[in-house]
C-alpha cells in the first residue's frame, strides 16, 4: 500500500457542526477552513448553501479569497421527487455558491427511499442520475455521497449498486460510500467496498471509491481504515471525529494510522506534525474540551502515571508508548499522584527543566510531602502547574513574586440582581497594594481584584484566561464543612494549564488554585 495516496475530505464545517454543543459562526467557519488549507487537506466542505445565512456567508468569503491549496465542496441533495433540476432551489443554492465541487447525497437503501423520501426505486434513480449530470453540465466536480449505502447493500445489493452505478455513469469523479446511522462492522465495510469497486471497473471511464463513516459503534476510524484498504482512495471525516450523535470518523487519527501505521500517503508529514495544535485549535474554537484520552493528540494520550510504567519510560521512552508524541506535535507526560514513587517526581520535575538528585533527602521528602498533600484533598494529576510551582518554590533561592497578605468576599442580595465585591492586600517587594473588584460571584470578584492589584506589575499575566471551574466536594458526609477541591484551567492564547486548591472554605481553595495560575503565568 505504499505508494498509494489517500485523498482527504474534511467535512467539519457541515457534519461536525451538527454535534451537541457545536456552534460555528461564520467567521470560525472561514478560520477552520484556512487551516485545513495550508495543512494540505484536499477538500474542504464549506456547508449546505441556502440551508443557513453563515454558510452563505462562508462562501461568499471564499469566493472572494479562495483557498490555496485545497477545493471547496457545497454540500447538497438531489433533486426532489418527481422535480426538475432546473427548478429545483436546493440545486440553485449550489448554483449560486459558486463553489467548484459539489458533493451530492442521495439514498442507496431501498427502503430508506420508500418510507423517507416516499417515491419509487426508479425515481429515486434517475433523481440522482439528473442530478449528477446537471452539476457537471455546469462544469462543477461531482462527488456523490451513497447515503445509508452499507444498510442498502445489506438489504438489497443489486439496487445499491445500481444507485452508484447511475451516479457513476452521469459523470460522478467518486462514488462515496457513506455508513450513515454507523452501525457496520468493519468485515461489512470491506464486502460492500470491494462490490463497488467491482461494478465501477467496467465502466469506460475511472470513478473512484469514498468511505465516509459514522461512530455510533465506535468503530468510525477503523471502518474508515478498513474501507481504504478494501480500495477506497478517499475518507472523509470531521476534525476530533465532531459530528450528530456519536459523531463522524476523526480524520486526526484515521490520518495518522494511515500516514504512521501503514505507509500510505496522505498528508504531508510536516502536517501530522502539527495536528495536535489543528486538534487543540478546532476544539479551541468549537469551545468543547479536548478530550483528555483523545488518541495521539489528548494531553493523556502519552502520559505515564504507575511507578512502574515511569520507571519503565525512564530507561526508554518507548517502553510504553506506540509512538514518538513527537510525529503528531505531542509530547510524553508523567502524571503525579498518591500512586508515585521517585521516579515519577524526578520524570516531571525534568518536564520543567529542574533537575532533582534520585537519591537527595529532599527528593524523599518531597515524595512523601505529595502524598501527604494528596491526602489531603489534593490531586496534581490533573493539575501540571501546581505541581511545578511545588516543585520552583523548593528550589534554592526561589522567591514568590507576590503573596497574598489578606482578602474579603461579599455576596448581597440587592432585589432580583445578586452581587459580589471582594478585596485583596497584595504584597510585591514590600510594599502591600489593597484593591477591590466587582464581579459575578466571589470567585470572579476575587481574581478581578488580584488581576488589579498584579496586571500593572506583572506585565506577563496580560491576556490570562480562566478557561474552566471545576468544585468537587471531597466528603459528602460532612455536609457544607466538607474539604472542597477546586481545580482552575488557565489559558494565553492557545497555551492551556490547570492548577489545584483544597480547603475546607470554597473561597481559599479558590484563591490558592488562582494563585498558582498567576504565579505560573508569570513563570512561563
Amino acid at each position: 500500500m505504499s505508494n498509494r495516496r489517500i485523498v482527504i475530505y474534511d467535512t467539519t464545517l457541515r457534519d461536525g457542526a451538527q454535534g451537541p454543543a457545536v456552534s460555528f459562526s461564520a467567521a470560525d467557519k472561514v478560520r477552520i477552513a484556512r487551516a485545513l488549507d495550508g495543512l494540505g487537506f484536499d477538500y474542504v466542505e464549506g456547508g449546505f448553501p441556502g440551508s443557513n445565512p453563515k454558510d452563505e456567508e462562508l462562501f461568499a468569503s471564499l469566493r472572494q479569497r479562495p483557498l490555496k491549496r485545497a477545493k471547496l465542496a457545497a454540500f447538497g441533495a438531489t433533486r426532489r421527487a418527481n422535480g426538475r433540476c432546473e427548478d429545483d432551489a436546493n440545486l440553485l443554492a449550489l448554483t449560486q455558491s459558486a463553489a467548484p465541487v459539489w458533493t451530492l447525497v442521495g439514498k442507496s437503501d431501498p427502503w430508506q427511499v420508500t418510507t423517507v423520501l416516499q417515491t419509487t426505486p426508479n425515481e429515486n434513480l434517475a433523481m440522482v442520475e439528473e442530478s449528477v449530470a446537471y452539476g457537471v453540465g455546469l462544469g462543477r466536480e461531482l462527488i456523490f455521497d451513497a447515503e445509508h449505502f452499507f444498510d442498502g447493500f445489506a438489504r438489497d445489493s443489486e439496487y445499491a449498486l445500481e444507485v452508484c452505478l447511475a451516479a457513476a455513469r452521469a459523470g460522478a469523479t467518486w462514488v462515496v460510500l457513506c455508513d450513515t446511522n454507523g452501525g457496520s462492522l468493519p468485515a461489512e465495510i470491506r464486502r460492500g467496498v470491494e462490490a463497488v469497486r467491482g461494478a465501477l471497473s467496467d465502466l469506460d471511464r475511472p470513478v473512484r471509491v469514498g468511505i465516509h463513516t459514522h461512530n455510533d459503534c465506535e468503530l468510525a476510524v477503523a471502518n474508515s481504515l478498513e474501507g481504504v484498504q478494501a480500495g477506497a482512495d478517499m475518507v472523509q471525516g470531521t476534525i476530533n471525529g465532531y459530528g450528530e450523535r456519536c459523531g463522524n470518523a476523526n480524520l486526526v487519527s484515521v490520518v495518522a494510522n494511515l500516514v504512521l501505521k501503514l505507509g500510505v500517503e496522505a498528508l504531508p508529514g510536516a502536517s501530522i506534525a502539527r495536528f495536535t495544535e489543528l486538534s487543540r485549535t478546532v476544539a479551541e474554537i468549537a469551545n468543547l474540551a479536548l478530550p483528555l484520552q483523545q488518541p495521539f493528540v489528548g494531553h493523556g494520550a502519552f502520559a505515564h502515571k504507575g511507578g512502574q510504567h515511569v520507571a519503565a519510560v525512564l530507561r526508554h521512552k518507548d517502553s510504553y508508548q506506540h509512538i514518538d508524541p513527537a510525529l503528531v506535535g505531542n509530547e510524553a507526560r508523567v502524571l503525579v499522584s498518591e500512586l508515585s514513587g521517585r521516579g515519577n517526581v524526578l520524570a516531571k520535575a525534568r518536564e520543567f527543566g529542574l533537575e532533582l538528585d534520585r537519591d537527595d533527602p529532599q527528593t524523599r521528602w518531597l515524595v512523601q510531602h505529595l502524598k501527604e498533600l494528596e491526602h489531603r484533598g489534593y490531586s496534581y494529576e490533573a493539575a501540571d502547574a501546581s505541581f511545578e510551582m511545588l516543585v520552583r518554590r523548593l528550589q534554592p533561592g526561589y522567591k514568590a513574586p507576590w503573596t497574598v497578605a489578606d482578602f474579603t468576599t461579599n455576596v448581597r442580595k440587592n432585589g432580583d440582581s445578586v452581587n459580589a465585591e471582594a478585596t485583596v492586600q497584595v504584597e510585591v517587594a514590600g510594599t502591600v497594594y489593597h484593591t477591590a473588584a466587582a464581579g459575578n460571584g466571589p470567585v470572579n470578584a476575587l481574581d478581578a481584584a488580584l488581576r488589579k492589584a498584579l496586571s500593572p506589575r506583572f506585565p506577563g499575566l496580560r491576556g490570562v484566561t480562566l478557561h474552566d471551574y471545576k468544585v468537587r466536594i471531597l466528603d459528602g458526609d460532612a455536609g457544607t464543612a466538607a474539604t472542597t477541591r477546586v481545580l482552575i484551567e488557565s489559558g494565553k492564547g492557545l497555551k492551556r494549564w490547570t492548577t489545584v486548591g483544597c480547603s475546607s472554605n470554597i473561597i481559599e481553595a479558590s484563591l490558592l488554585a488562582l494563585v498558582d495560575s498567576l504565579e505560573y503565568a508569570q513563570q512561563a
